[in-house]
């Protein structure tokens, strides 16, 4: 989830007039009443502020059931259903652009748009699948060809789309084509939560103590949020990180066995998921009335996780809110009642997960022996004995293994 819409954030704050000055003009048209009959005649009684509170809460509610469901059903479910979201945001985005440009009657607009969608997941995600399915990829010869070409096929994708969209080009609307071009453009689950958790808070502690404007993109979003939001969320990613360390189901990586032909869980956690013992700074040790604590260490990275989430995480929300105002609508879609569209609850979340991607590629992967032997053994057989040899004088030289001259 993200950081909420214009229309429906945090506190009550900006006035009709200040949203309207925003785009020099009327304010984006509202959509029409997407609530489902039920909840409206369920929450009749109720002022528009207090309706849409409830409507909103219950949706969450729902939505915060199907996630703990989705991660529950497991990864090949999870991957599928994340696969989707992505479609379906994609898909809001080109259908504001395309009922904005279709005017234009330029050529092959949203054909391009999905065909690049197809190109950056299939040179994103390739190598990946290959990872978890090396077995039956190695055992089959159309598969095996694909792995070992990825990365020139992935190239020689991109290049029929760049000849398509040079071919695509219209007189008099290049410049609005090229613009076009460039907007085609346990380490899930607790980023994922926090940017919810932040959302959630947000809006709570602005809903009720809000005041003072934050941003005038989105003008509904109030300090009061912004704070609240930050501490409820760094206290929750460090509750939710110490219990999903104590279970192997969310510590460990998924492997695909290919003997039962289904995904695995069972490892002995790493030292991210072991209890450690730190000293408390001298400052706080008067304070608290402990000199040590144990923790384990992935609480201390969940606070750069949902610190993240807090202070940086919601500027996606923001850039939505500025998206929308340039396009004068009020929300992407009105897929979820009270919401909006599925890109206005995962905006944030896209901005989080390259956040995650390059911390824990900076801080926390070291090199995949896993992958190293895959690797290895696709090699011919002379280039393996010729690593073997190699690797052997290596460890011999290093004391670990014993030559054949002095056994």
């Amino acid at each position: 989830m993200e950081s909420e819409s214009e229309n429906k954030l945090d506190g009550e704050t900006a006035s009709d007039s200040e949203s309207k000055s925003e785009f020099g003009g009327s304010p984006p048209v509202p959509t029409s009443d997407d609530t489902p009959e039920v909840l409206n005649r369920a929450l009749s009684n109720l002022s528009s502020r207090w309706k849409n509170w409830w409507v909103r809460g219950i949706l969450t509610l729902a939505m915060i059931t199907f996630f703990f469901i989705i991660i529950y059903l497991g990864p090949m479910v999870l991957m599928t259903i994340v696969m989707c979201v992505q479609i379906k945001c994609f898909h809001e985005i080109i259908t504001i652009g395309y009922n904005v440009y279709h005017s234009y009657d330029l050529p092959w607009f949203r054909t391009l748009s999905w065909y690049f969608l197809l190109c950056v997941n299939y040179f994103f995600h390739g190598e990946t699948v290959t990872d978890y399915f090396f077995t039956l990829v190695q055992r089959e010869e159309p598969l095996r060809i694909l792995s070992k070409y990825h990365r020139f096929i992935s190239f020689a994708l991109y290049l029929t789309g760049f000849c398509m969209f040079v071919l695509s080009l219209v007189k008099k609307h290049y410049r609005l084509q090229f613009y076009m071009v460039w907007l085609d453009r346990g380490w899930f689950i607790v980023p994922i939560s926090c940017v919810i958790c932040n959302d959630i808070m947000a809006y709570m502690f602005g809903f009720f103590f809000g005041r003072t404007p934050l941003i005038k993109l989105s003008p509904k979003k109030t300090w009061e949020g912004f704070i609240g939001g930050f501490f409820a969320t760094v206290l929750f990613g460090l509750l939710l990180s110490y219990v999903m360390s104590g279970y192997r189901c969310f510590t460990c990586p998924v492997e695909f066995n290919n003997d039962t032909n289904s995904f695995t869980v069972d490892c002995e956690p790493s030292e991210l998921f072991q209890l450690q013992e730190y000293n408390i700074p001298l400052v706080l040790q008067s304070v608290v009335g402990w000199k040590t604590v144990r923790m384990y260490p992935f609480q201390i990275h969940s606070i750069a996780l949902s610190t993240f989430a807090s202070l940086i995480g919601p500027f996606g929300g923001f850039f939505a809110s500025g998206f929308k105002r340039a396009f004068k609508i009020k929300d992407f879609a009105n897929t979820i009642p009270g919401h909006g569209g599925i890109m206005d609850r995962f905006d944030c979340q896209y901005l989080m997960a390259t956040f995650v991607n390059v911390y824990i590629a900076s801080f926390i992967r070291g090199p995949n022996p896993s992958k190293l032997i895959q690797q290895f053994l696709t090699l011919r057989p002379d280039q393996q004995l010729h690593i073997f040899n190699t690797l052997k004088a290596h460890l011999v030289d290093k004391g670990v293994l014993v030559g054949s001259e002095d056994a």
